[in-house]
């Protein structure tokens, strides 16, 4: 585990007034209700079953496994993998958290769940798969994935079509989740290494954005650029394999690409504030830490709050802005940046999902939870032929309770409606909980 700093006061101050083993525990089975495929015995969200074994590559290529995105049945390649990079570095950094919380397994099950996904998808050296479904003829469809019957293409990119940010991300998932089973399943981790080295090549010598490759994804997960993540990468599989030719990589295109300058949001689409923690664990440069301590002091003193606190960063979502800044805040505090305040702030963002806001925006934590997440397969009983789903779909108060599953979260003013119907505020996806699961751990780990 990672060494992590924070001063004795701060612990003091920031006395833990919710049970962060049990949200630990309650997350990370979120990933369950969303996975695709071929279910195995010991699934512990026994409502779901078995859907999309027909999903195939362009040639026969067995694609089944992997997550539904959302509250939908997609399979995004883009952000399934900056999940579980997000989800191995909580394991990677936090694992003893995972451990007394009793979510170690089910969080090497999460992970591992979208790596195996992963190599399948990975056919060639320089090919990946990408998409497996279609978005506007998936989103049209509400419904139990274990009922649907509309066809499922699959997209990909290879040397004539690129996407250095979808296999960059890929590669690094699959470098953070080699340190995972390192020790766990040495075989499996040196797998995952061969195909993220492969990746990383087919990412920095073809490149491009996979949403120019991959069309379809561009109105629901279009790529702002592909540099920050062939860093990323490079950072990654330095962690994982301590080849100083990586980290080589890495400094060079940071500073290539003016990654010092970019700011912004860490999420599925940005990891510069990502990249800037790594390189500042790795390298003693200290230009690394005062880049990344000028982005956590914006966000406290200058990002926009609603009026009880929480950082409003974006209105799609804001809660897993701001959860994935608590994540970044806590990993400054561990390069000994100001873990005080930075401690107390993060622990803040996350307080306020749990439930300092007068509600919990967690389902099925908590007091007054959501109860109507805009999420199909918690939503839809079995196919009988009976059901409306206009009515039972988006006004029941649920079929399946999916725990552990974030929304998106309040308005500029702290305002929330449970409404299923709105999926701004009130979706819950994969990368919602990442960054959320991990700062989580991390507060685990403090001792909180």
């Amino acid at each position: 585990m990672r060494v992590f700093f924070c001063l004795q006061s701060a612990h003091a101050l920031c006395q833990a007034a919710y049970d962060y083993n049990q949200v630990l525990r309650e997350s990370i089975l979120f990933y369950e209700a969303q996975r695709s495929g071929r279910l195995p015995a010991d699934l512990k969200v026994t409502w779901r079953k078995d859907s999309a074994l027909n999903d195939r590559g362009q040639n026969g290529e067995d694609l089944t496994g992997g997550y539904y995105d959302a509250g939908d049945f997609v399979k995004f390649g883009f952000p399934m993998a900056y999940t579980t990079t997000v989800l191995a570095w909580g394991l990677v950094d936090y694992e003893g958290a995972f451990s007394s919380a009793g979510a170690l397994d089910d969080g090497r099950k999460a992970v591992k769940w979208a790596t195996d996904y992963f190599l399948k998808a990975h056919t060639a050296p320089n090919e990946l798969y990408g998409q497996v479904g279609r978005g506007d003829v998936d989103h049209s469809y509400w419904g139990r994935p274990e009922d649907m019957t509309m066809e499922r293409p699959a997209y990909k990119i290879d040397t004539s079509n690129p996407g250095s940010d979808l296999a960059g991300e890929t590669a690094a998932a699959l470098a953070a989740a080699s340190i995972v089973f390192k020790h766990v399943d040495p075989n499996y981790s040196d797998n995952l290494l061969t195909h993220a080295k492969q990746l990383f090549d087919f990412a920095n010598n073809y490149r491009g954005k996979y949403s120019d490759s991959i069309t379809d994804a561009r109105l629901f997960y279009a790529s702002g650029d592909y540099r920050d993540e062939l860093v990323w990468a490079a950072a990654w599989l330095y962690s994982a394999t301590n080849d100083n030719n990586y980290l080589n990589i890495a400094e060079s295109l940071y500073n290539e690409f003016g990654i010092q300058y970019w700011g912004g949001a860490f999420n599925w689409d940005n990891k510069a504030s990502g990249v800037q923690v790594l390189l500042a664990k790795f390298s003693t440069k200290q230009e690394y830490k005062d880049t990344i301590r000028g982005y956590v002091d914006y966000l406290i003193n200058n990002q926009q709050k609603t009026p009880m606190g929480l950082l409003y960063i974006d209105h799609w979502g804001p809660l897993r802005h701001a959860a994935n800044a608590a994540f970044i805040m806590l990993q400054a505090a561990g390069l000994g940046l100001n873990p005080t305040q930075y401690c107390q702030f993060a622990k803040t963002q996350i307080d306020y999902i749990l439930g300092d806001a007068g509600r919990s925006f967690v389902c099925g934590f908590g007091n007054n939870p959501p109860t109507h997440p805009h999420h199909r397969s918690s939503s839809c009983p079995p196919l009988d032929g009976t059901q409306d789903w206009r009515v039972l779909g988006l006004s029941c108060r649920f079929v399946c309770i999916s725990v552990g599953a974030l929304v998106g979260g309040p308005d500029e003013n702290d305002n929330y409606v449970d409404d299923r119907s709105d999926y701004v505020d009130n979706e819950v996806a994969t990368d919602y909980n990442a960054g959320f699961q991990s700062a989580v751990a991390a507060l685990v780990a403090l001792g909180y």
